[in-house]
């Protein structure tokens, strides 16, 4: 072999160890390249199952491969609960007496032909009207004897009788079939608006707006009057608006004085719905006391629940005429019939009756003695008490009766107590009326005797400076002169 020459190098070709190296590694890339696609196309339904490389190994080299797990049905799967609040004019569950699909699934009970005809109870109004309708046929839901008729229109009044005329409805309803025993109104909601009447406008509230109001309300009134229909006017609600609540007082005026004119019926639950403060409240309790939402969201209608309680102040006027109408029978004519009859074989012979006469006539009666005292017919009436009690100044001095200032009473053993009382006065009003000076008692913080605590002998001239001297400050001494400090 012939030497290379300097700085060059001979490539040498490669031997056989070399090119079995070769080989085995891209036999093992390409296993690994089939193993990685087979990975990719089988990765969806390897997926579904419980053990993936068992299953592909299982297929590659053979054996049974392990089933996909079944998808269960749609219907089995759980599901997500969705939270959807509830709707802002209805109440929660908890707060009605009756959902409205129970209220329309309620089954009519049979009529009873021998039964008297019900007694027929028409209302008429707006909106509020129509709550008070459905309160009222909830309470009389269980009775057949007395029916609701829901005559109540939305949106109407006394105002615009261009959209709706109550005061001819009113004659059109009693000239119809219905057979109406007496009739609740509610109405006037929609009412803070002006009277158009021609080429005269009324604005709402006004004067003259009040009193033609006042004539449309003596028009509907008139209507029931006519025809001899107890007609029974609810008044309206305070309101979450102070100024609309204030507009509603002001047409329950109206309405108090007309019916008063007549001595009719009106009915004010301004403060069923108030609160202490005769203010709105959205809650309140119910018919049973228990404290829950009575008003809606607009702050004037209703819930279900505030409706039956609208309906609870109306039932004593209903049940009033109701039992006008229907006297009930006496009680013992009723008991006697309703006792089944005597048998002949069943009434006890002359010889058993005559002992038991006998010991009812010698047996003193039965006395049920009440465990306590008699109570007393009435309860005691106490004494009136006067509004305001008699006027004294906390400022005047007492006189006496001889005209001088009233002081304690004088004894004539207490002469010696008074002469040191005497004494004792003068020495105050020296000191501090006159501004004297008073004398110092040996170890007091105003002796300055010394030795300290030393008596001091009679007729020694005194120390302490008085108050004017102390009070008066001692001079300054000048400064000494140039001509000095020399």
């Amino acid at each position: 072999m012939a030497r290379a020459s300097a700085g060059r190098r001979i490539a040498l070709p490669p031997g056989p160890r070399y090119i079995g190296e070769m080989r085995s590694l891209s036999h093992s890339l390409g296993l690994l390249a089939v193993l990685l696609v087979a990975l990719l196309l089988g990765g969806v339904e390897s997926a579904r199952a419980q053990d993936p490389v068992a299953d592909f190994f299982q297929g590659l080299f053979g054996g049974r491969p392990h089933a996909p797990q079944a998808r269960p049905p749609a219907h089995e799967t759980g599901r997500m609960r969705r939270l959807v609040p509830h709707r802002e004019y209805s109440a929660p569950a908890y707060w009605r007496g009756q959902s409205k699909a129970a209220k329309k699934e309620k089954t009519q009970k049979p009529e009873d032909p021998d039964a008297p005809p019900p007694f027929h109870v028409a209302v008429i109004g707006d909106s509020l009207g129509q709550m008070l309708a459905d309160g009222l046929e909830e309470a009389y839901s269980d009775r057949a004897d007395i029916r609701i008729l829901h005559r109540a229109k939305d949106s109407t009044g006394l105002v615009r009788e261009d959209f709706f005329d109550w005061p001819k409805a009113a004659r059109e309803l009693l000239a119809g079939g219905d057979k109406i025993d007496m009739a609740v109104i509610m109405i006037g909601s929609n009412d803070r608006q002006a009277i158009h009447e021609g080429s005269e406008t009324m604005e709402a509230l006004s004067p003259r707006w009040r009193e033609r109001y006042a004539q449309r309300v003596e028009s509907v009134r008139a209507a029931f009057r006519e025809k001899k229909i107890p007609l029974v006017w609810v008044g309206l609600p305070v309101t979450k608006n102070e100024h609309f609540a204030a507009d509603m007082a002001k047409l329950n005026d109206i309405y108090r004085r007309a019916a008063a004119q007549e001595s009719a019926p009106f009915i004010d639950i301004w403060e069923a719905f108030a609160d202490e403060r005769n203010q709105y409240q959205a809650f309140g309790p119910d018919i049973n006391g228990r404290i829950v939402k009575l008003r809606s969201a607009d702050g004037v209608h209703f819930t279900d629940v505030g409706a039956r309680k609208l309906a609870h102040f109306v039932e004593g006027e209903i049940k009033r005429l109701f039992d006008a109408r229907h006297p009930a029978p006496d009680a013992a004519p009723a008991d006697a019939a309703a006792a089944p009859p005597v048998q002949p074989s069943m009434q006890p012979s002359a010889e058993e009756t005559a002992p038991a006469e006998a010991a009812a006539a010698v047996a003193p009666p039965i006395q049920i003695i009440a465990p306590s005292g008699p109570v007393p017919a009435a309860a005691p009436i106490l004494p009136d008490r006067p509004a305001i009690g008699p006027l004294q100044s906390l400022t005047a001095s007492a006189i006496a009766a001889d005209g001088e200032l009233a002081r304690r009473g004088k004894s004539p053993a207490a002469n010696g107590e008074e002469a040191r009382a005497t004494a004792a006065r003068a020495l105050v009003d020296h000191i501090y009326v006159e501004g004297g000076e008073q004398p110092s008692q040996p170890g007091r913080a105003d002796d300055f005797s010394w030795p300290k605590g030393a008596s001091r002998p009679k007729g020694a001239p005194n120390l302490a400076p008085t108050a004017t001297q102390a009070s008066t400050p001692a001079p300054v001494a000048a400064p000494p002169s140039a001509a000095e400090t020399r």
